[in-house]
Order: C-alpha cells, then sequence, then structure tokens
C-alpha cells in the first residue's frame, strides 16, 4: 500500500515512514520532531501552529515521498 500524507497524518508516521522528511519540517521552524509532543501532532496542526499552508506541505512531503 503506498503512503499517502493527508492533514490528518500524524508527524510521527511521516518520519517513521520516511526519516529524509525531517528538513522539510526544520524549515518551517519545527525543531523538536523526535519529542512526543510533536510526533504526536498532525500535520494540520504543525502547520497551523508554524505558519505554514498544509497543502503545500502535503504536496512537498508527497512528492517528496514518491522520489
Amino acid at each position: 500500500m503506498e503512503f499517502k500524507v493527508t492533514k490528518d497524518t500524524i508527524i510521527g508516521d511521516i518520519l517513521d515512514h520516511d526519516e529524509t522528511t525531517s528538513k522539510y519540517f526544520t524549515e518551517m521552524g519545527m525543531h523538536c520532531l523526535y519529542c512526543p509532543s510533536s510526533r504526536g501532532e498532525s500535520l494540520e496542526q504543525a502547520c497551523m501552529v508554524h505558519g505554514v499552508d498544509v497543502n503545500n506541505m502535503i504536496e512537498k512531503l508527497n512528492a517528496h515521498i514518491a522520489g
């Protein structure tokens, strides 16, 4: 089954699937990626807190994961 990121995907699940996506999170100012609270947030929650457009982030992450 292909992994697709949505606004409801949990940050920890994205990182577990492909750790190299961490650069996109650090670029948006999310530096504590491996803290339990960060890993448990949905992508939408993290983007809202950091002022990032969730749809743009979804596109970047899915393009990266697809290779």
